[in-house]
């Protein structure tokens, strides 16, 4: 998982620590049920039994084991254990305490159009299956009542989101002496109504919108009306957590052949291949009062990224129309941190018969650590006022505008009688109560300063002032880190905030290397064009900037997403000695868009000065301390459905299901402003991911440069060497810092996530949850003669410190292979060199580490 989910549950999981909350009123009775469903003639466990609390809406499955655990305070008369091929089993349950049951299931024959069928403990058989046939029949009918095939399609949507503690223990189970500081919290538990398990909120969002759908020429629009937040949470990036919890609880849709889940591809059970993954099971039973044709399905391997659940088709239905779908997880399969999953869509038909979604139900309960508090997230979704007519003017005017998602500007400030108004009958307001709850916790000292660290450690920054802060400092990671050149480096910096001018941002920082007794700094002023709610850097950008830095520059060593003196890339496999120092001045002016594109401009003004390890000198042998370079920079970028978490410095990917393509040229005249060479440079990139179901993705990036000037070696292109122990993107792990120029390349990067696609089918092993990763790098370049030093006196000779070797008529490769998934949040690889492998001095295999979380 990526460091967004890191970043989010560990900030719960911490307050957690803090607080571990519980309730103050007494507790309705708590009914407990655990038990397990066996064969009654063969004594065998049966798994993926529906077990049903009669009389309330509440149920479970077993487990591959067999075994299963229901809790509620609800009121129900007995619980029910049903299975095709077996008699149902009612069996009565004392409220208000644990019971612990066997339930012993008979054998019986089940009739379904005239045909047998006996699946119950037997082997699976597909052939003359009737339950696949069934499924074939849906899958091959699956297309036939979209209502995106209309013209237009539109549709008013209220969500919900809700997180909190999961299977809270009141205050008399629970026997922690912190609680006794916060004893108040038992006054906010409430009750799921879905597990019937203890709860207390910590966060929650409602959200309304119009949803609005063209089929020629393709389009859809949300246009959202209002919107609202309260929760532990509030203190972060709401916008960028709202669009982490978009994509990690995207709204499920069987109808394809893919799921996207909890930011993985699951097999559909609707999917073309879905009779090769699923076993298909047929039962009938009422369903709102209804007669329907229950169609049952779980993996062949249930460690795969697949449903188990149920679809309901009205029986004697030529249509096959399907009026309720209800999904879960297999408790084995090879998904983080989920410990169950409770997903319900409700379907109605049209009067053309196009299904209409009406409701979209999920809760999914997590545990980071196993033997800790758990937490629950829970996504509520009612469809209404479905239509098939044009829009009106000021919405069908929305697809003439860039970008899919608009907010109106008041969606954050309507009034309670909008809510009131547009909040679905039954659904209840925890807002009012939570911003209450945390009003009482900020009164504490330990929750109030726990808070605050939280918050820092999370940004990276640190207020001034908790609640009006007009300037942070940060980032904190870059305080103290260490090189060959700076040797022990110490930094402090900071940023003004939107709370002192919503337009008009500064930022600094102040750096000393303790061995080379410099001081390095950096002031920059920048306006934006657009107001910002907080930071400079907030989604769409459009500014123009001015920045002048004087400090380190790290040739052929330029990280992605991270900053260059992150004390976490201090530990190095080689001397980190091929710097010089860069005194920059900068003009730009940056330009983003919803649809995906962005554009910069700038004018750049750079003094390159030597340093101790690497020196500027001519092939007449007289060194140079520094040259001067000034010049233009344009950039154009299209990510057409980007997401992506915004930190104050950087944009870390959410997912890379949307293609990035970059196009970057500089021009520098020689001459120009003191400018000792020419630099004439085009850089194209391109990156996409390609996913394969269930059985895991590929990540692609293809680069390619080409410098059509005579230019001095900082301005070639030198490929970034990562010399850390962990794993960087768009960097070799085993190259050398400058060992290849070249003014000329193609660069590859190929990484294969398989998701356990191999791991899950070996016994033992598969219960580690591992997941195999395989890489493929590569870079192919060559520096033709007017840009290499030998034959050109006039330009400055390769660094002796460096191996600067020109590319011959063989590509750099190196291949990894590694595990991910370990303890679920550690990537192990080992890389191995494949040319150039009899270079002295470089490493020619080695063991790799990356903090990965995911799901």
């Amino acid at each position: 998982m990526k460091k967004l989910l890191r970043t989010y549950f560990r900030l719960i999981l911490v307050t957690a620590v803090l607080i571990i909350a519980a309730s103050t009123s007494p507790a309705r009775a708590l009914t407990t049920v655990t038990g397990l469903v066996t064969d009654s003639l063969t004594g065998e466990l049966m798994p993926f039994i529906s077990i049903h609390l009669v009389g309330s809406d509440l149920g479970v499955i077993t487990s591959e084991n067999g075994t299963f655990t229901i809790s509620t305070d609800k009121p129900f008369t007995a619980l029910s254990a049903s299975a095709v091929g077996y008699h149902k089993k009612v069996v009565p349950i004392k409220q208000g305490t644990h019971n612990t049951v066997e339930i012993r299931l008979a054998t019986s024959t089940v009739t379904l159009s005239e045909v047998l069928v006996r699946p119950g403990k037997e082997k699976y058989v597909k052939k003359g299956n009737p339950a696949v046939a069934f499924a074939e029949r849906l899958i091959a009918a699956r297309d036939k009542h979209n209502p995106k095939d209309q013209d237009f399609y539109s549709f008013q949507k209220y969500e919900k989101m809700s997180f909190g503690f999961n299977d809270f223990k009141n205050e008399v189970e629970n026997k922690n002496k912190l609680l006794k500081k916060f004893d108040f919290l038992f006054e906010y538990m409430d009750t799921s109504e879905i597990t019937g398990k203890r709860i207390l909120p910590l966060s929650t969002q409602e959200k309304v919108s119009w949803e609005f759908f063209r089929r020629s020429p393709s389009g859809h629009r949300e246009m959202v009306t209002g919107m609202k937040h309260a929760g532990l949470d509030e203190s972060l990036d709401k916008e960028s957590i709202k669009r982490f919890l978009d994509d990690v609880f995207r709204e499920i849709d069987i109808y394809g052949n893919d799921v996207t889940f909890m930011q993985n591809r699951f097999v559909s059970p609707l999917s073309h291949i879905g009779t090769n993954f699923y076993r298909y099971y047929l039962d009938t039973l009422n369903v709102d009062g209804v007669r329907c044709i229950d169609l049952t399905f779980l993996p062949y391997n249930v460690q795969s990224f697949g449903f188990l659940g149920h679809v309901y088709v009205a029986d004697g239905d030529s249509t096959l129309f399907i009026r309720k779908v209800k999904l879960g997880v297999p408790r084995s399969i090879n998904l983080n941190y989920v410990e169950h999953v409770y997903i319900e869509q409700d379907y109605v038909r049209a009067i053309d018969g196009s299904r209409l979604k009406t409701r979209d139900d999920m809760t999914v309960e997590f545990r980071i650590i196993r033997g800790t508090q758990g937490f629950y997230a829970r996504r509520q979704t009612i469809y209404k006022d479905h239509s098939f007519a044009e829009p009106a003017r000021e919405y069908l005017a929305l697809f003439d505008r860039s970008g899919e998602v608009h907010v109106q500007n008041d969606a954050m400030y309507m009034p309670e009688e909008y809510w009131s108004d547009n909040r679905p009958a039954g659904l209840k307001n925890d807002e009012t109560t939570m911003r209450r709850m945390l009003a009482r916790l900020r009164q504490s000292k330990l929750f109030y300063w726990g808070e605050k660290i939280i918050v820092s450690l999370v940004t990276g920054y640190i207020k001034t002032n908790p609640k009006n802060s007009k300037f942070d400092f940060g980032p904190m990671n870059t305080t103290l880190s260490g090189n060959k050149l700076e040797g022990f480096r110490m930094r402090i910096g900071g940023m003004t905030t939107a709370n002192l001018n919503p337009n008009l941002f500064s930022q600094f920082y102040v750096a000393y290397g303790f061995r080379d007794k410099k001081f390095k700094y950096m002031g920059q002023l920048e306006y934006s064009f657009n107001k910002k709610k907080y930071h400079n850097n907030e989604f769409p950008i459009h500014s123009i900037r001015a920045m002048h830095r004087y400090d380190v520059d790290k040739l052929g060593q330029h990280y992605l997403y991270t900053n260059p003196d992150n004390v976490f890339l201090t530990l190095k496999r080689q001397a980190d000695n091929k710097m010089t120092y860069l005194r920059r001045s900068e003009l730009e002016y940056r330009l983003e868009t919803k649809s995906g594109w962005s554009f910069a401009l700038g004018f750049t003004h750079d003094i390159h000065e030597a340093s101790k390890y690497i020196g500027f000198t001519d092939g007449n042998g007289v060194a140079h301390k520094r040259y001067t370079e000034a010049g233009f920079t344009a950039s154009i970028r299209f990510a057409p459905g980007e997401k992506f978490y915004q930190t104050r410095s950087y944009r870390i990917p959410i997912n890379l299901d949307a293609p990035i393509i970059t196009l970057t040229h500089t021009y520098v005249p020689k001459g120009f402003l003191g400018s000792t060479f020419e630099v004439n440079k085009t850089e194209l990139g391109i990156q996409k991911r390609f996913w394969f179901s269930a059985f895991g993705y590929t990540d692609i990036l293809l680069k390619a440069g080409k410098v059509w000037s005579q230019s001095a070696f900082p301005d070639l292109m030198l490929p970034n060497a990562n010399l850390s122990y962990t794993i960087q993107p768009e960097s070799y792990s085993l190259m050398s810092a400058m060992e290849f120029i070249n003014d000329q390349y193609l660069s590859w990067d190929i990484t294969y996530w398989a998701n356990g696609t191999i791991l899950n089918r070996i016994p033992l092993i598969k219960y580690l949850k591992l997941r195999e990763v395989f890489s493929f790098r590569g870079l192919y370049g060559s520096l033709r003669k007017k840009n290499n030093p030998e034959y050109n006196p006039e330009l400055y000779a390769f660094p002796e410190g460096a191996i600067c070797m020109p590319m011959g008529n063989k590509p750099y490769m190196e291949i990894g292979v590694g595990l991910d998934n370990i303890f679920t949040f550690l990537r192990v690889d080992y890389i191995w060199r494949l040319t150039y492998r009899d270079t002295p001095g470089v490493n020619r295999s080695g063991v790799r580490i990356q903090l990965h979380f995911t799901f």
